[in-house]
């Protein structure tokens, strides 16, 4: 079950963090690419929804991809991976969970915070 929850955000993440972060935050987690929204149903969740394919760009290169949503219940191990990885960038949309939570805590979280593989797709 999804959850359509948005954290709408404040001033300082959209005149300062969002321009300072510039690149993708692309989790490569067990040999797979995911993409995590942090703050919930945003824009681009619910654009990916319909679309199910996208273009990533990566540093000065393109890249065509598909995307499958990831079910609450497979989120456990990539929210964990991904927020070991960015919690310092993005730790404050996680109502206080860490990477190195119980996974009941991580499961919790899971509807809060949309997850999508991403796989090369030429088009």
């Amino acid at each position: 079950m999804t959850s359509d929850r948005y954290l709408q955000p404040g001033w300082f993440t959209r005149n300062v963090f969002n321009r300072l972060v510039v690149t993708v935050n692309l989790l490569t987690f067990d040999g797979s690419r995911y993409l995590v929204a942090p703050r919930g149903v945003t824009q681009w969740v619910r654009n990916l929804r319909e679309a199910q394919e996208g273009t990533l760009r990566l540093g000065r290169r393109d890249e065509a991809f598909r995307a499958a949503e990831i079910t609450d219940a497979n989120k456990v191990p990539i929210l964990r991976a991904y927020l070991k990885r960015w919690k310092m960038e993005v730790g404050i949309f996680f109502d206080g969970v860490g990477p190195d939570a119980v996974d009941t805590e991580l499961q919790r979280i899971a509807p809060n915070h949309p997850v999508f593989r991403v796989d090369s797709h030429p088009r």
